[in-house]
């Protein structure tokens, strides 16, 4: 069985078992026939990934990760808030009317700040700092920008990087005010661990660990039947994923820069819900 599985077995149980249900409360979202999408839900989880152990695609059903990382791509790579830039559908129920999703995800990661050597977006501030001051407690980026909020079709989820480099090891810390754990968990992991390889790659370093902080972990009403099938479940070993060692741009990096093999994973029968 996987690291990564491990953990979410673990993560659930523990959510389901001595988690805090909020059915008695007031809940923004929603199902598609209206009713209030309620959740039970851990405060302030925290999981730790060893990418240099193993890659942290869960086995229990399969992660769509080259669709994960194409909206990866998206946010820091294209920093783009526009449906049409994106591969797949998962944003279309936030598009509005203009055809993107507000001042969001990777609008922000996109706007320039002045530092005394410059302009810089966040990303390329990002790379720039590994390359000239790598011992810095500074690199990080956060694109939960209060003042533009309202003009946000969702408020980020996945909301902060902290890059930190011990030696040749390039660790990070993903903080996340909150997380659909069947929808959404091994997506995001997937996704920031991707992320930290690239940006390792291109400043010539190697990725470390990947530390996952969670504010509010749930699973919702109506995703409890298929947690609870998926956790039962005896999962497969990590599969091999390698980058492609000849890319030094991060900007050059595509979805086929990534290769998986020996992917084994347990089938998923039921449907996934999502909550608005």
């Amino acid at each position: 069985m996987s690291r990564a599985d491990e953990l979410y077995i673990q993560t659930c149980k523990d959510i389901l078992e001595n988690g805090f249900y909020d059915t008695d409360l007031q809940v923004r979202p929603h199902w598609e026939d209206g009713t209030p999408a309620h959740t039970v839900k851990k405060f302030g989880v925290v999981n730790r990934y060893n990418l240099k152990e193993e890659f942290p695609l869960m086995t229990l059903r399969r992660t769509y990760w080259k669709s994960a990382l194409d909206e990866l791509l998206w946010i820091w790579q294209k920093k783009s808030n526009r449906i049409c830039d994106l591969g797949s559908h998962v944003w279309d129920e936030w598009a509005q009317e203009d055809g993107t999703i507000g001042k969001a995800y990777g609008y922000q990661l996109g706007v320039k700040h002045q530092y005394k050597e410059g302009m810089f977006d966040q990303v390329d501030r990002v790379l720039y700092d590994l390359k000239h001051n790598p011992a810095s407690r500074r690199i990080m980026t956060n694109i939960y920008t209060f003042e533009d909020l309202h003009e946000m079709a969702l408020y980020p989820c996945a909301y902060s990087m902290t890059f930190n480099v011990s030696g040749n090891t390039l660790n990070g810390i993903l903080n996340q005010r909150s997380q659909d754990m069947l929808a959404a968990n091994n997506w995001n992991v997937c996704q920031y661990s991707m992320l930290l390889m690239m940006i390792a790659q291109v400043s010539g370093l190697e990725a470390g660990e990947l530390v996952h902080v969670i504010a509010d972990c749930h699973i919702y009403d109506r995703h409890i039947p298929a947690v609870k099938a998926m956790i039962e479940k005896e999962g497969f070993a990590a599969p091999k994923v390698t980058l492609d060692p000849s890319v030094t741009n991060f900007y050059d990096f595509t979805k086929d820069s990534f290769k998986v093999e020996d992917y084994q994973f347990h089938p998923f029968d039921f449907e996934i819900p999502m909550a608005i």
